[in-house]
């Protein structure tokens, strides 16, 4: 049976040349993005399971009728 994947050449993968100083910029500014989007991500979720307490219900109020 013939497998699906395609083999890659990794040697022609993003061109044959080095990046220019251009594109080194906006792929470190993409990687310091995806890094600080993370890191709120993470120190969100900790927030969250560290510092919210559990809000207690009040106690319910019975009904009670009055009578005249």
């Amino acid at each position: 049976m013939k497998s699906k994947k395609l083999e890659l050449d990794a040697d022609f993968i993003g061109g044959e040349g080095p990046l220019t100083p251009e594109e080194e910029k906006a792929l470190s500014a993409f990687i310091k993005q995806q890094k600080e989007k993370r890191l709120r991500k993470e120190q969100k979720l900790q927030s969250k399971n560290v510092s919210a307490p559990k809000k207690s219900r009040p106690a319910k109020r019975s009904k009670k009728i009055a009578r005249h």
